[in-house]
């Protein structure tokens, strides 16, 4: 069952960081990372769509922000707890990390629901998870995912080598990252239960492309520190919206739910993969933080653009056509 999956991906993702204790050697490295990403991306797509059937459709975004505020304390715990750790020794920050992860686990294991809540409703507009509404969420979500890269791979070193400021000052702006990933999905759910999931959806973008921008528009302290901050929120704020987009164009078609969903998050993660490995091969060869930044704001901008082209529902996409 989805339920069981699910356990057993937490497992395997606490399992993985244990085992990256060990130095045995590169391949073994790289079986458990890639062990870690797998669970993280299965956790991502089943977590949400077990728990929001489940929550009345007036409280889904502050449920969904509820959902992925844990997302946010693991990157602000990344800017501080390994820190903290990996002046112990790197093994014992693996281990710390593992056994925090299996205690969290253990934690969560019997409060998840065992099936979905049944439903004589059905969708009424049969609905492909690649009509265009869906598609076009999934292009947006990849979008998103590259307008990150920047802020997430190259921010500390931006900071303290491309500016100058050492790495000191570049983690404490990976600190503001991280509480602003800590307050940014309840924030987004709460306004996406007040404006819309559409509406709150388009704000963010502007927001984040805002942010990004300003990271290479001006240097100064205000200006890296807004930029950390609003960046971190919409890393994880922009997931619940995601998820009530998936929701609202699915219906009650709980299948179509999960399937979108899944297709979706492949979507960010085939944008960040791709834009990680564009942007260290641009880095590479020009040594410019700045184009980094600028092609995060396009990509931003574009995500905007089609936000705004997307159909409200698939019934208005059907009008259309």
């Amino acid at each position: 069952s989805a339920t069981t999956l699910l356990k057993g991906m937490m497992l395997l993702a606490a399992i993985s960081f244990i085992a990256c204790a060990a130095p045995v050697s590169f391949s073994w490295y790289f079986t458990w990372r890639f062990a870690a990403g797998l669970a993280g991306g299965v956790l991502m797509v089943l977590a949400a769509s077990i728990v929001l059937p489940h929550v009345p459709a007036g409280k889904r975004g502050v449920a969904g922000g509820i959902i992925f505020t844990g997302v946010g304390l693991g990157i602000a715990l990344s800017g501080t707890l390994v820190p903290a750790l990996i002046g112990i020794g790197l093994a014992e920050t693996w281990l710390g990390l593992g056994a925090l992860s299996l205690v969290l686990t253990l934690a969560a294991w019997r409060f998840w629901p065992d099936a979905e809540p049944r439903s004589d409703t059905v969708s009424p507009v049969p609905a492909s998870a690649f009509s265009w509404p869906f598609t076009s969420l999934y292009l947006v979500y990849g979008l998103v995912a590259a307008g990150l890269v920047a802020h997430m791979i190259f921010l500390v070193d931006y900071v303290a080598r491309g500016l100058g400021m050492g790495i000191h000052v570049g983690a404490g702006y990976w600190v503001l990252f991280g509480l602003g990933a800590a307050l940014g999905p309840m924030t987004a759910g709460r306004l996406a239960d007040t404006l819309g999931f559409k509406k709150t959806l388009r704000l963010l973008l502007a927001l984040q492309a805002a942010a990004v921008a300003l990271a290479f528009i001006d240097t100064g302290s205000l200006s890296l520190a807004v930029s950390s901050f609003v960046t971190g929120a919409v890393v994880p704020g922009v997931v619940p919206l995601i998820v009530g987009r998936v929701h609202g164009l699915s219906g009650n078609n709980a299948a179509l739910q999960r399937s979108a969903w899944s297709y979706a998050t492949v979507g960010f993660s085939v944008g960040q993969a791709g834009a990680a490995y564009a942007f260290s091969y641009i880095f590479e060869i020009t040594g410019r933080y700045d184009i980094l930044f600028q092609i995060g704001t396009a990509a931003l901008v574009t995500a905007l653009i089609i936000e705004f082209l997307t159909p409200e529902s698939v019934k208005e996409a059907s009008d259309r056509t």
